[in-house]
């Protein structure tokens, strides 16, 4: 089974597609083949729901629009290997792109084996939740999405003032933006989901990867690269296993 972790937007059913039916459970083991291309999920269209704060916000899933931009993803991240025809390829890309011609757009964002390092910025430690998942446990935070901009733009403009690679400047960047393209009002999730099944309950339990994130930002604001470099490389070596994953599968 793939792994996963996601990146939420939940908005005010006002602001999205309050119709589409509410999200079922998945089998554990389902996986979606497209060609040569494996999917996790089904791709039927349908919405998660959580009450924030006194309102119910949504989640609409896309299965299909983020299976197309999961295909581009793949082929881009490859570029010149004989994994997927290019044929496919180009079905992909032209489909994906009536799909945006109608201002259709993913509200979730997926991390296959690990949880990317940057989603962390968008977090306060205290945000914190371990919930059960079965038998087992999984970790999630939750945020007002305005606070969650708020944080991954002062983190550009943190590392962009210590130097760092304009590539590594553009990935948090990449972030803020799709943030900012989200109605007010709206709440942003980092689930774990079964990445957290790599750890074990008492791993999770003590895993301050956003704290560590952040004190690093807060020690690169200061120009303090060596507490920086210590708190990064503590969250970086605690990920470092999950990470591996996604190269070796």
């Amino acid at each position: 089974m793939i792994r996963a972790a996601y990146l939420r937007i939940y908005s005010p059913s006002r602001h999205a597609e309050s119709r589409l039916p509410a999200a079922g459970p998945w089998g554990r083991n389902v996986v979606r083949a497209d060609g040569h291309f494996m999917w996790a999920e089904p791709d039927t269209d349908d919405v998660f729901t959580v009450s924030w704060k006194g309102e119910r916000l949504i989640c609409p899933r896309n299965g299909r629009l983020r299976m197309l931009e999961g295909i581009l993803a793949f082929s881009n991240s490859n570029p010149g290997a004989p994994l997927l025809p290019s044929a496919t390829v180009q079905r992909a890309a032209d489909e994906l792109a009536r799909l945006r011609s109608r201002s259709e757009k993913s509200h979730i964002l997926t991390s296959p084996w690990h949880v990317p390092l940057r989603w962390f910025a968008a977090f306060d430690p205290e945000q914190r939740d371990i919930y059960d998942i079965g038998s087992e446990v999984s970790v999630r935070y939750r945020t007002d999405l305005a606070d969650a901009v708020e944080r991954v733009a002062e983190a550009v403009t943190i590392i962009d003032n210590a130097g760092f690679d304009a590539s590594i400047v553009e990935q948090v960047e990449d972030l803020e933006r799709w943030l900012r393209g989200f109605p007010r009002g709206s709440m942003l999730e980092l689930d774990y989901a079964t990445v957290a099944e790599l750890f074990t309950a008492v791993e999770l339990a003590f895993d301050d990867s956003v704290q560590q994130v952040r004190e690093s930002l807060e020690a690169l604001d200061e120009l303090d690269y060596e507490t920086a470099g210590q708190r990064y490389a503590a969250v970086a070596s605690r990920w470092a296993y999950a990470q591996a994953l996604s190269y070796v599968n």
